[in-house]
Parts: structure tokens; C-alpha cells; sequence
């Protein structure tokens, strides 16, 4: 599988014509194209074939973020800098929602793709028709992370140059920037058991189970998961009961207490069901904003959705990262599936995709 619709050097994406662009984009497009979309993406190309002429580097349409199920409209690497890059085309405002949009990209970029772990990232929102707004600049964050600059049609060539005539770090491989993984960072998987450990996740929490027996169906597959490494062995548990029982619970303790960032023993906590997911996932992200508000933290939401989900995560987009290379595997030494019924045979996938 692709990771983007479209990735191209930028030289080699200035020299083609805008419907050899279109054209490649919408081929790799699996949903029906609509005028407005097609119209979107060919004045999206053309404009930024006017911005990066006098440039090298590589460019991105539709780029996925791995395992988080979010394309990015554009990503262009030019020297140091990976510019991410959301379209509001015949926008003429600056909407906060878009502003958080792309900024939460980066996030996930910085969080989760290992080639942006230590890349300077500038999230930018391009509303074509919105007036200008100068001096935006910055300087990046520790973590190379850019706050999000706003531009117009005209604006964006000063931005990226802006960018550039910065002293930055050195270049960016882009092909090993692109052909590297999801990799969670140290530094999340640490915030991310400290967001779960000692407190409730509210509704998802309660079990009618006693706390004996999660304790011990806890235990017992902890201790697998130890005889396994020590002996290089590969095991499947089957955790069952009816509901309410508190076989998510068992699930959720394992994600997170099996998580060592020193041999990199990562666990994610994975499901077919989308509505479950979400809902883990706000649970445990309102409890971290309200956590910081109760300790005089402001915490953006968006920050703390990152986080959580380095271990709770939808086993479709988990599935579609493997098919991206599928000579290196997934880094989490274990996997637990959350309604497991939904873990279907090869036939039944055949058939569905």
C-alpha cells in the first residue's frame, strides 16, 4: 500500500501537467469523486506548483498518518522542514477547527511517524481567499514543532521562505523520512501510562466482575506474556465472559502496564469496533484535561487525543499500516484485540475489501 495518493520529487511535480497530477490522485481515491473534491485538488496543485518552483525537494498529496486514519493534504519536505499543510479552498476566514485540524497532524506526525520524531514540522492552514496576516513566524518548540501559520493563496511562498531563511537543523532524508513507520515516542508512551494509572475511566471502567477475578485473569496473562519473551515463544489468550464481565478492563490493564520504552516491549490495545475506540479514547482525554485543570494546567485536548492514542488504537488502520511494508512488522511485541469476533479469516477480509 501507498502512503500517499501522490508523492513526487518537486522538480519532477512542477515539470508535469496538472491533470497528469489529478489524474494520479484520483486513482488511488477508493470513495466516488466529487466536483468539488477534483476542483479542490487541481487548484491545490497548480498553486503549489507556482510556490515550490525555485525549490527541491519531495512533495505529498493525501499523505496518511500511520495507523491514525487521517490524510494530510499536502506534505512538502524541503531541506530541514516538513511542511504539513490543510486547504480551505474559497475559504475566506481563519477558523479556529481548521487551525486545530492541522496542528493535530503535526501532533500526530511528531507522536507517531519515527522519520518526524526529530524533524522541524510547520503546520500551515491555507485559506485562499482570506486576507493576509504577517508575522507569524516563531520560533520552533524544543520538539522542532512550529505554531500554526495561517496564509492565503498569495501569502504561502513567503512562509515557506520564511521558514527556510531560519537556522535549522540539517536536511531531511526524504526517503527514509517516508519509508519509516508509526513509532510511538518515548515521552508519550510515559504521559500515556501516567494518563491511565490511578484514575477512572468512568462508564467504560465499571465492571459487575468482582476485583478478584480481573486481578487474577490480569495476572494470569502478564505471566504469559513474561514465559513468552523469556522463552522467544509466541502465545494467544482468549480472555472470555459475559458482558460486562470486564474483559475491556482486563484488555485496557494489560495495554498499559506492559509498555517498557527501554527494550521497547510496546502493547496497543486494539479494535474493530469504531464507536469503541472514540470513546475509550475521549474518556481517557477528558480525564487528562481535567486532571491538568484540577492542578492549574491548561492542556488542549487535541495534545491529549494524541496521546492516548498510542495504545488504543483501530485495528483496521492498525491492519492497513502492516500492508505498507510488509517486511518490517509492527513494533509491539503484543497486540490485544478488543471483540475479537471482528478478527475475521483471510477469505472474509478478501470478501469485505
Amino acid at each position: 500500500m501507498k502512503r500517499a495518493y501522490y508523492s513526487s520529487t518537486i522538480y519532477d511535480f512542477c515539470k508535469q501537467a496538472p491533470a497528469q497530477v489529478l489524474g494520479e490522485i484520483a486513482r488511488e481515491h477508493s470513495f466516488d469523486l466529487t466536483p468539488l473534491q477534483r476542483d479542490a485538488w487541481i487548484e491545490q496543485t497548480a498553486l503549489l506548483r507556482d510556490v515550490l518552483l525555485d525549490h527541491k525537494g519531495k512533495i505529498y498529496f493525501e499523505f496518511s498518518i500511520p495507523r491514525m486514519g487521517r490524510r494530510i493534504d499536502a506534505v512538502v519536505i524541503i531541506g530541514p522542514a516538513v511542511f504539513v499543510i490543510e486547504f480551505k479552498v474559497g475559504a475566506s476566514t481563519y477558523e479556529a477547527a481548521d487551525l486545530d485540524q492541522v496542528m493535530d497532524y503535526a501532533l500526530d506526525l511528531r507522536n507517531f511517524h519515527e522519520g518526524s520524531h526529530h524533524a522541524t514540522l510547520v503546520p500551515i492552514l491555507v485559506a485562499t481567499k482570506a486576507p493576509a496576516i504577517g508575522n507569524q513566524l516563531n520560533a520552533p518548540t524544543d520538539e522542532g514543532l512550529f505554531s500554526p501559520v495561517c496564509c492565503n493563496s498569495d501569502t504561502l511562498v513567503d512562509t515557506i521562505n520564511g521558514v527556510l531563511n531560519l537556522q535549522l537543523e540539517q536536511s531531511i532524508d526524504c526517503g527514509a523520512w517516508e519509508n519509516s513507520g508509526y513509532k510511538p515516542t518515548p515521552t508519550i508512551i510515559e504521559a500515556t501510562l501516567a494518563l491511565y494509572n490511578g484514575h477512572s475511566v468512568g462508564e467504560i471502567s465499571r465492571s459487575d466482575a468482582n476485583a478478584e477475578n480481573l486481578s487474577e485473569t490480569s495476572n494470569s496473562v502478564s505471566e504469559i506474556i513474561a514465559r513468552s519473551k523469556e522463552k522467544s515463544e509466541k502465545s494467544i489468550v482468549f480472555v472470555t465472559g459475559v458482558p460486562g464481565a470486564g474483559k475491556t478492563l482486563v484488555g485496557l490493564d494489560i495495554a498499559t502496564t506492559h509498555i517498557d520504552p527501554k527494550d521497547e516491549l510496546y502493547s496497543v490495545f486494539l479494535s474493530g469496533n469504531g464507536p469503541l475506540v472514540k470513546i475509550l479514547q475521549e474518556a481517557l482525554a477528558r480525564d487528562k484535561v481535567a486532571r491538568g485543570v484540577a492542578n492549574g494546567e491548561k492542556i488542549r485536548k487535541g495534545d491529549a487525543l494524541s496521546e492516548v492514542k498510542a495504545f488504543i488504537q483501530n485495528v483496521h488502520h492498525f491492519r492497513d499500516e502492516g500492508l505498507v511494508n510488509l517486511s518490517a512488522p509492527p513494533i509491539e511485541h503484543v497486540a490485544l484485540f478488543d471483540e475479537a469476533q471482528r478478527a475475521w479469516t483471510k477469505d472474509q477480509t478478501i470478501k469485505f475489501m
